[in-house]
Formats: structure tokens, sequence, C-alpha cells
């Protein structure tokens, strides 16, 4: 969910204007005011060490996702759910298929779209009994995972769940027509643009931005310096997610952000893009007093997929924190030799 305890980011105005070619001028040409500071630079990344990968910590790693599996916290179960797909994946049916059948909506529709992302067949019977599921967003994850699995017949429904009075709903579904990859949904999404909730409209805008519309990447650009350090994080992580080599020096840009989250989620952004240059970033905060920043320090090197990090991690899989030891777990799964 939204996390909105950060102070208010001033505007980097210099890279939008770079990045994006908006004409802007720089501000201090021909006023003969003193030159701005130089800007700051990140930490360059460790030398990288060859380190091969432990099996017992592997071992404990998956041993902790099962755990997460069995939490009396349905957002530890949803979460074990995506931590499953991106550290054992399709070796995870019999969990996903499991989490089908969970009491709480927000597990059911973590599984759905697992289900869809990876086209787990097995659950085809399972999905058409859940097409009239009780919660809106299960309904919406069930069409997602039908269309990737094959079955289109009900993919239309979609159009009438971006309009639904749920803002949440309408979020979902606009992050649903974007993973399908279908350019035909930018008619559903364009419209969305003018919705009311600013959340919805940044999703529709990521979700444009998959479907290949650069109007909605230079969007992006802008929402990496937004007042708001949330809707910064959201739109790094997003810039990265079509793996788009392009926007490297934006990522890069924000590693000595004002705000430890936002250099975080740049770390985690450049290592989606196959870069290392966050891991210094990542490394100190694995002992940081927040536990949010701990899973999003395991979260961005696991990204990165350097095996050297294989010790700080393993501090981090024997965290007090469960959320922590769930981001360690599906960090370590993802680790490279």
């Amino acid at each position: 969910m939204k996390h909105r305890t950060l102070a208010v980011i001033a505007l980097n105005v210099s890279l939008v204007c770079a990045l994006i070619a908006t004409g802007c001028q720089s501000a201090n040409k021909g006023t003969g005011g003193p030159l701005p500071n130089p800007p700051k630079m990140p930490p360059p990344p460790p030398a990288k060490r060859n380190m091969p990968i432990d099996p017992a910590l592997h071992t404990a790693a998956e041993q902790e996702l099962g755990m997460a599996f069995a939490s009396n916290e349905p957002f530890i179960r949803a979460n074990a759910v995506e931590a499953t797909q991106n550290g054992i994946g399709a070796a995870g049916i019999e969990r996903y298929l499991k989490g089908l059948d969970d009491e709480q909506a927000v597990v059911r529709f973590a599984s759905t779209m697992t289900i869809g992302m990876l086209r787990v067949r097995e659950a085809y019977p399972k999905l058409l009994a859940m097409l009239n599921d009780q919660n809106k967003l299960v309904c919406v994850g069930v069409r997602y995972a039908l269309h990737r699995i094959g079955d289109m017949r009900f993919s239309h429904d979609l159009e009438v769940f971006a309009a639904d009075a749920s803002p949440r709903v309408r979020a979902n579904t606009a992050l649903v027509l974007g993973l399908l990859g279908e350019p035909s949904a930018t008619k559903i999404l364009r419209p969305m643009m003018a919705d009311l909730d600013a959340s919805t409209r940044l999703q529709v805008v990521e979700s444009l931005y998959r479907l290949g519309d650069e109007k909605a990447r230079d969007k992006l650009v802008v929402g990496t310096v937004a007042m708001d350090p949330y809707d910064q994080i959201v739109s790094l992580l997003a810039l990265a997610g079509p793996r788009d080599n392009r926007v490297f020096k934006i990522l890069a840009g924000k590693l000595t952000s004002d705000y430890d989250e936002v250099s975080l989620a740049a770390a985690r952004a450049l290592g989606m893009i196959g870069s290392d240059e966050g891991m210094t970033v990542a490394l100190r905060k694995v002992d940081a007093k927040d536990p949010r920043q701990r899973s999003m320090a395991a979260l961005a090197l696991g990204e990165i997929g350097r095996s050297d990090a294989q010790p700080e991690l393993a501090k981090l899989l024997r965290d007090s924190d469960p959320s922590v030891r769930l981001a360690a777990a599906t960090a370590i799964l993802q680790l490279k030799h």
C-alpha cells in the first residue's frame, strides 16, 4: 500500500529537462548568479568476488518461503506467493494452487497473478469456478490468468472493471491490462488517464509504457522527481519493468536521493536492467533500523544478483521481522553464480 510518511522532496528540474527535452533552460544562464553545486556522485559498487552459491543457504531460503506460506498474516502469505514465483517459479505450482482457496482475497489475487505469469494450466478448472469470486480484485486476477492460459472469452470484462467504483479495482485492472501485452488495451487505458485517483493514474502510465507508449515513458521520468517520494519509487521501478537500458542514467541519478527508500528503489531498478551500480547503496542499508529499508535492501541485492551478497543476505534471513526474512529468501533464490 501507499506510504506517505516521507517529507516533500525538491524537483530536480535539470534532470527532467535533459531527459525529456522539454525545452527548459538553465535558471542561472545569463544571470551572473553562482554556479550550481556539482551533483552528488553515487558510491561505486564493490569489486566483484567469485563466490559459489551456498547450498545450505539456498535450502534455508526455500524453507523460509514455506514458513511464510503458513503465516497467520495474509499479506505475508500473499508476498510468499510472489516470492516463490521469483525464486523457484514453476516448482511452486502446488502452493499457487493452494493459494486459490485461501480465505483472504489478497492471497487469492496474488495466486491468480502468479498462475497467469507462469501459465499454470493445471489451474484452469479452478479459475473457471472462480469467475464470480466475491472479491472484484480476484475476479480481475482470474481473467488475467485465463487470458494468459489461452482462454480469452472473459477478457472483455476488464473494460467493465476499469470503470469500477473502487480505485483499487481500477488500478489493478490497469496493471493487468499492461501485463497482458495486448496493444488494443491502450483503448481502455488512455481514457483512464483522467481517473480521479492519483495511484490509478500512475498505474495507467506504467501500463501504457509497458505497451510501448513513449509519452508514458516521459511521464514516468517526470514521476522520478515528483513531490511525493512514493511516486518516485513507483516510477523508478516502472521504468525498469520492460528492461529498457535507456533509463540507466535516470535510475543511477536517484542513487543519491535524500530519501533512503528512493535510493534503494533506484538500486533495485538498476538491478532489474542488469546493473550492479546500486549495490553499495543496498549493502549500506542491510543494518538499517527501519525493517522496510532492510527489506528493500534485500530485494535490491536479489535483483542485482551478485553471489557475493550472500553474507549480508544470510544475516537478513535471520532477521526478527518476517517481511525482511521473506525478502532475503527471495533475494537468495535469485542470486547467480
